[in-house]
């Protein structure tokens, strides 16, 4: 991860879904065919499901699989209540959610914790000396900043008197921003690039080709204004590309959406969030080596922003 001895796995899984779309059942088969295909990373937030998703995975630990099989990523500092975001990065609120998650997880440590938001209205330092507080105490092996921009990146970077090992954004062929700023001040700080939403949330699988599956998280409730920003015109120019980069090379369009993404500088892992084992396979299955260049700059080309 970055310029730190931090280890992870190319892919990591994501569990937004967990306790909303990916029941019990789901998520105990999810998490052990990841680690049987060699994953580590699980990446979760004390946000997500209201803190269900954390329940979940902390209640399959020594049960389904053991604390020592998992990296554990989570996140503090947002919420939402009634369907209205919340930001508080305060120190307060930071390392009562850190204190809360541990106890949904059952584990007196997470491997990596983020800041999930910027908030502007508390001081960096503030929330820096949260971060720092949770290595110190032995709660958090490492620490890092989710959904940080460039500049707020690379100011954060500059004021830690530790480090900070990852930052956690989205990036994909349907969001390629972080290339203007995000990723050179990723790589100036020595940080690494989670990506998550790394399938353009979903879109990049070629699933709404022309459609939109019932079962799909465009057509379910919580989860439907998630995908619509990804369902306008030129994203579907930019997925028959992929489409067409997938036939012409044998694979399925997740690995090249993925292999493209797993290439890019800076980037350390692709959070993938499947909702079941069928769509869990077809990213295990993936090659994840690089496509050829003349594929990818034909790719670059398509999506440029």
């Amino acid at each position: 991860m970055g310029n730190s001895g931090f280890r992870v796995s190319a892919l990591s899984l994501g569990t937004m879904t967990w306790g909303q779309q990916s029941d019990e059942h789901d998520a105990a088969e999810l998490l052990r065919m990841f680690l049987d295909a060699g994953g580590t990373l699980v990446d979760s937030a004390g946000s997500y499901a209201d803190g269900q998703a954390e329940a979940l995975l902390g209640s399959m630990l020594g049960d389904v699989v053991s604390r020592s099989e998992l990296v554990i990523s989570t996140k503090a500092g947002l919420s939402t209540l009634d369907g209205r975001r919340s930001i508080n990065a305060s120190r307060g609120a930071m390392l009562s959610g850190l204190d809360a998650s541990l106890a949904r997880l059952g584990t007196d440590h997470v491997d990596i914790w983020f800041a999930h938001a910027w908030d502007g209205n508390v001081p960096l330092e503030e929330t820096l000396s949260a971060l720092e507080l949770a290595v110190r105490s032995g709660r958090a092996r490492y620490v890092g900043i989710s959904n940080y921009n460039g500049w707020q990146t690379a100011k954060a970077a500059a004021m830690a008197g530790f480090t900070l090992v990852a930052n956690q954004s989205e990036y994909s062929l349907l969001k390629r921003k972080p290339e203007e700023e995000l990723i050179p001040a990723i790589e100036d700080a020595g940080l690494g690039l989670m990506a998550w939403a790394p399938l353009g949330r979903g879109v990049l699988s070629g699933k709404y080709r022309g459609q939109i599956p019932a079962d799909s998280r465009a057509a379910q409730g919580p989860f439907s204004g998630y995908v619509e920003p990804y369902l306008e015109a030129r994203s579907t120019r930019i997925v028959e590309a992929v489409a067409m980069a997938a036939r012409g090379l044998g694979r399925s369009a997740p690995d090249v959406a993925l292999s493209w993404l797993l290439s890019r500088p800076g980037v350390s892992t692709a959070v993938v969030g499947p909702r079941n084992a069928v769509q869990l396979k077809e990213l295990l299955d993936a090659q994840l080596a690089p496509v050829p260049a003349e594929i990818a700059r034909a790719l670059e080309d398509v999506s440029a922003p």
